[in-house]
């Protein structure tokens, strides 16, 4: 019987103690990721783009970039991008205080959209100016829901790194300016297109069949969304808390079909725009307008849950279970099983039992997203079959592989596995800035950190 005790201790010690080094072998694979990515984010991404991108001599930012970080071109300024910019320089002056210039970056960010790029005479953001700040909108639609969202979600976090409450006045008066000109108060959300006094772009018999001009979309409604989560952090208003969960379950339960993916444009009554029964060649001629997008898919899952728990929902199951349902659709459908890597579209062509790619290249946006969103399912869902933690690792590798530039530093527009030749194109441009990857990586940084719910 004696024996029989010892044995049974010996095997409970050394069960214990194997199961011991293995949690610490998996914290150790954590803080080396971790370190990687820290490097990565420092050394071939932040030192790249700050201080070189303040433009000096007129304000804001320079954002187009050869390859090799040259600048080029005319140096049109985009309210998407340096908004962008802005947001991104704020929260690396927040992880990284003692590099100054990111705070600098940030400030003539911010100066920029308060005196060049807001307008004056009837408010909001306009779209597009000049590298001197003269605009060059689109005069059909000189104003849009999407980027004045991306100037909130700037101004917001710009106020919270540096506590110039002029950055937090603005963000609530370009909210309050959404307010009144871009919400529908009778189908709820946002209308996208807006002319320069606010007033709303409707489609009519001339509009192209192929424009997006005048329909609700998804893309805006998860910026604004994203938008609203970092104003509430700073104004915890309640008209933002309202319009807040008003987005989120929106999103959750309107924009999301039951398979989980996103409806990509909507008439303003949220009727889904839909060709799936026409012909295959109307149905590539309008693929912009109605697509399976992965990248969106598994960005607006971080986007909900993040929204979530600003809102403080407590076991908001509803929320992470249409999180993971997006992300399972995406890794089943759009997911690359030998080497890594979301593909940019699919679609449910009508009869086919399975979603058919229509492009298999791979964005940087879309890659960095997913890294971070599977990393967050990992999290909550260490176990399940879909074998998330795995599958981050995996990502982690084809971006190091792929898609980062460790020569001239950031990351190629698209995947150089399916894209070869985007290893000498544009590095940066006005639709191409830094705040995916930095996000992701920060974000992966600081989960991968964190043990017991604390980052050691």
């Amino acid at each position: 019987m004696k024996t029989i005790l010892l044995f049974l201790s010996f095997l409970f010690f050394t069960g214990a103690s194997a199961q011991k080094n293995a949690i610490t072998a998996a914290k150790q694979e954590r803080f080396k990721i971790a370190a990687e990515m820290d490097y990565s984010v420092k050394k071939e991404l932040l030192n790249k783009w700050y201080p070189q991108c303040i433009d000096n001599m007129y304000g804001g930012f320079i954002t187009t970039f050869t390859y090799d970080f040259k600048p080029t071109g005319p140096q049109d300024k985009f309210i998407v991008t340096q908004a962008r910019h802005t947001w991104t320089s704020a929260k690396a002056a927040s992880l990284y205080p003692n590099v100054k210039y990111y705070m600098k970056a940030s400030a003539n960010g911010f100066h920029f959209l308060r005196d060049v790029m807001w307008d004056r005479t009837y408010g909001g953001f306009y779209n597009l100016v000049t590298r001197q700040g003269k605009d060059k909108s689109n005069p059909n639609a000189p104003k849009e829901a999407y980027g004045n969202a991306f100037a909130i979600y700037a101004l917001s976090a710009y106020y919270k790194s540096s506590g110039d409450t002029g950055a937090l006045n603005l963000a609530k008066k370009t909210f309050l300016w959404l307010e009144q000109h871009s919400h529908d108060p009778v189908y709820k959300g946002y209308y996208q297109h807006l002319k320069r006094d606010g007033a709303i772009v409707k489609r009519n018999a001339a509009t192209p069949s192929t424009s997006d001009l005048g329909y609700k979309d998804q893309n805006s409604s998860i910026h604004l969304l994203e938008a609203f989560t970092e104003l509430y952090a700073v104004w915890p208003d309640a008209m933002v808390r309202e319009r807040l969960e008003e987005m989120l379950f929106l999103i959750r339960d309107k924009i999301t079909t039951p398979k989980g993916y996103l409806t990509l444009f909507f008439t303003p009554d949220w009727t889904p725009v839909s060709y799936r029964d026409s012909s295959e060649a109307v149905i590539k001629q309008h693929k912009y307008l109605d697509h399976v997008s992965f990248g969106h898919d598994i960005e607006t899952a971080y986007l909900m849950l993040e929204a979530s728990h600003a809102l403080g929902i407590k076991n908001d199951t509803a929320t992470l279970y249409a999180g993971k349902k997006m992300v399972d659709h995406a890794l089943r459908n759009g997911w690359d099983n030998s080497i890594g890597g979301f593909y940019d579209e699919g679609y449910y062509f009508k009869n086919r039992d399975t979603i058919s790619i229509l492009l298999d290249s791979k964005n940087w946006w879309a890659q960095a997203e997913g890294m971070n969103t599977l990393l967050m399912m990992a999290d909550y869902f260490p176990n399940d079959a879909m074998q998330y933690y795995a599958k981050f690792k995996q990502q982690w590798n084809y971006i190091q592989t792929y898609l980062i530039d460790h020569v001239n530093g950031d990351w190629y527009e698209e995947g150089l596995d399916k894209e070869p030749q985007r290893k000498i194109a544009l590095k940066g441009h006005i639709w191409k800035g830094n705040y995916h990857n930095f996000r992701a990586l920060a974000n992966c940084i600081q989960r991968l950190k964190k043990v017991n719910g604390k980052v050691e």
